[in-house]
């Protein structure tokens, strides 16, 4: 049992170095093969400046059952076209307003708002294109402008995912032409100057249906027809706010969120030392413990901050300390009922799991409403406070009491005595 006590610290101290080689402001990056992966914080707009744009949509000339979709279609369209200004961590999601449609786009870090609007604004180009004799993609004439939709379906012979497509009346007759020249050759489907599919041509089509198969998942067949309804189907979008956020203001924000973290902290770890005394020290170090993990997961995964997710963070703090009071309490209770140290601590553990399993599942719920019922900031309030929920149950529960654990027969035992 001792031997599986300091396997286990072993195993925490492995953790709490990792974490702080996350942590460090100069932590070390991922790079395995072509994969790279920069290790920072990820700030959200309001706190490194930026500008949040909401463009409504023009949905009358739709049918009402294909306004999801075509919102979708606009969401993706936006964001290949942002990525391309090369802007961090962008937010695009879309909204209501009143009762029309509309898609929220938070750039952080953008300085030429002008470049962004006139690149987000403009139609979406789709095209056509074949190989030349040599073998360099060339237009064939066929455009967005002639396709009537794409619709995932499933091969009634080996029920695998395929994107079919329509053609309207003039797209039927250009791509019969580009289908009987290309016979047994690639076709590529171009959108925004992005090569997104490149079928081969089996046989001559004159209909105007064709297949997409390429051994698609049920996810990249419905990625793909979203993205050429996006070109076939653009909706047209109205820019109807735009507001800009200074770096100043942020860096402001960050400042004193952080010193409203510390002082949290210091004020939370103080009452842990001066209520419980030795057993509050050690809570306080697996709450220090708790802060270095989840900080360590908000660069890993990564978590936008912004103030309301540091908000959530900083409420966390003072739930990853009430498991160790619910614990703490609990222990007093079986140290008055006469039994041993050791054996009172384990049974008050045992004891304050089902409180401490049902008020944090109850967080956690409220969380997961709040991530899924809503947008933009309270999605991040929700997300840091449900990682800082998770985390703060694996340090109460494991680290706190891996810390007592190892007291008792030292000469820390008699202090671990909860009064």
């Amino acid at each position: 049992m001792r031997r599986n006590l300091w396997i286990l610290f072993g195993i925490i101290i492995v953790i709490v170095i990792l974490a702080g080689l996350v942590d460090w402001p100069t932590g070390p990056n991922i790079s395995i093969g072509s994969f790279q992966r920069e290790i920072k914080v990820h700030e959200g707009l309001d706190l490194q400046g930026g500008v949040q744009l909401v463009y409504q949509l023009d949905t009358s000339k739709i049918n009402s059952k294909d306004v999801s979709a075509a919102a979708q279609s606009v969401i993706n369209v936006i964001e290949r076209r942002v990525n391309s200004l090369g802007v961090s961590e962008p937010v695009i999601q879309s909204a209501k307003i009143g009762s029309n449609q509309a898609v929220i786009v938070q750039l952080p870090g953008i300085t030429n708002v002008n470049d962004a609007i006139n690149l987000i604004g403009k139609t979406a180009q789709l095209k056509f294109q074949d190989q030349s004799s040599n073998s360099q993609w060339q237009d064939t004439g066929l455009t967005g402008a002639d396709l009537k939709s794409a619709t995932v379906e499933f091969d009634k012979n080996t029920g695998e995912p395929e994107v079919s497509i329509q053609f309207n009346g003039d797209g039927t007759k250009k791509f019969a032409d580009i289908t009987q020249r290309d016979l047994q050759k690639q076709v590529a489907i171009v959108l925004d100057n992005e090569i997104i599919s490149a079928p081969t041509v089996q046989t001559a089509i004159t209909d105007g249906q064709a297949v997409i198969t390429g051994q698609f998942t049920i996810s990249e067949a419905r990625q793909l027809s979203i993205e050429l309804n996006a070109g076939a189907l653009p909706v047209p979008i109205n820019l109807v706010q735009q507001t800009s956020v200074g770096a100043t203001l942020g860096s402001d924000s960050v400042q004193k969120s952080l010193m409203a973290g510390i002082v949290g902290l210091f004020f939370v770890a103080l009452f842990m030392i001066l209520y419980y005394k030795v057993p509050g020290a050690l809570a306080t170090i697996a709450l220090l413990i708790y802060a270095l993990v989840v900080l360590a997961l908000f660069k890993l995964i990564p978590v936008t901050l912004t103030l309301a997710g540091i908000a959530g963070f900083i409420l966390s703090v003072g739930m990853a300390v009430d498991a160790n009071i619910l614990i703490f309490e609990r222990t007093k209770e079986e140290l008055a009922a006469g039994k041993t140290i050791g054996l009172a601590i384990e049974d008050g553990f045992k004891r304050a799991w089902s409180s401490i399993r049902d008020s944090n599942s109850s967080s956690l719920i409220t969380a997961a409403i709040l991530y899924y019922g809503t947008t933009g900031l309270i999605r991040g309030f929700a997300v840091t406070l449900a990682l800082g929920i998770i985390i703060s149950m694996f340090t109460a529960i494991t680290v706190t009491r891996t810390f007592l654990r190892l007291g008792i027969g030292t000469f820390l035992e008699k202090r671990l005595v909860v009064k």
